[in-house]
């Protein structure tokens, strides 16, 4: 008389401890049941969960440092706009016993060249700018494109400010009362279209955003192994889907 064959389990049954081993140090990893669900949840460590980049002070620092730098591109700025904006004349009278400015050129577009000039100047700061953040950071970050949108603003308002400073004295009456009656002489460098300021900023996130979709790099894309206890059907899939 034999004894009754017990029937093999089938081949895609395992046991938790099998389905768990690790094949590096031969230790399982336990799963523990999340409150009264009843779903089986594992440890959260391995490749798919380490965490990419560096941690948010280092960010953070990066993004003060980066602010700073692109802000003082402003003095730069402010120097080539005085240099290179054209000058708008103003002549000087005395009309009724008191001194008058009016422009000499009454049909002249040399304030709009002002204005021009320093829009031309910033797009190509907030490009080149861009260029330097991506190529020292290639890997941004939210803190990184907000800090070099803050420089750019920052610069700006520095360029805009020193591009005054050097530029002809604010007191046109005591300027035509120098130069005498009639005499031509420079206008103060003034900005009449404060929405160049935003030049630079734009130009930089349009310009960092385009080299970050071209040339970033590419973050592949991970996947946590599947539950051993959810039965998988043909092709990986579970059953019913």
């Amino acid at each position: 008389m034999s004894a009754p064959l017990t029937p093999p389990p089938p081949p895609h049954e395992h046991s938790a401890r099998d389905a768990w081993q690790s094949p590096s140090d031969g230790h399982a990893t336990a799963p523990y049941r999340h409150g009264n669900t009843g779903h089986a949840e594992y440890p959260r460590h391995g490749w798919w969960y380490e965490q990419d980049g560096p941690g948010m002070k280092t960010e953070m620092r990066e993004a003060a440092v980066t602010a700073v730098a692109v802000a003082l591109g402003g003095v730069l700025l402010g120097v080539l706009w005085w240099w290179l904006a054209p000058r708008v004349p103003l002549v000087g009278d005395v009309v009724g016993g008191n001194w008058v400015v009016y422009l000499k050129d009454t049909e002249g577009e040399h304030a709009v060249g002002v204005d021009g000039t320093f829009s031309l100047l910033a797009l190509g700061f907030g490009a080149v700018s861009a260029l330097a953040v991506f190529l020292v950071r290639r890997r941004g970050g939210v803190p990184l494109v907000v800090a070099l949108a803050a420089g750019g603003l920052l610069g700006s308002l520095l360029a805009w400010r020193i591009g005054v400073w050097l530029g002809p004295a604010q007191d046109v009456i005591a300027q035509a009362r120098s130069v005498g009656k009639g005499v031509t002489f420079d206008a103060p460098l003034k900005l009449s279209a404060k929405g160049a300021l935003l030049v630079w900023p734009f130009a930089a996130l349009v310009t960092h955003l385009g080299l970050t979709a071209l040339f970033g790099p590419r973050d592949p894309d991970h996947f946590p192994p599947p539950d051993p206890y959810v039965p998988q059907g043909p092709h990986g899939a579970a059953p019913g889907s």
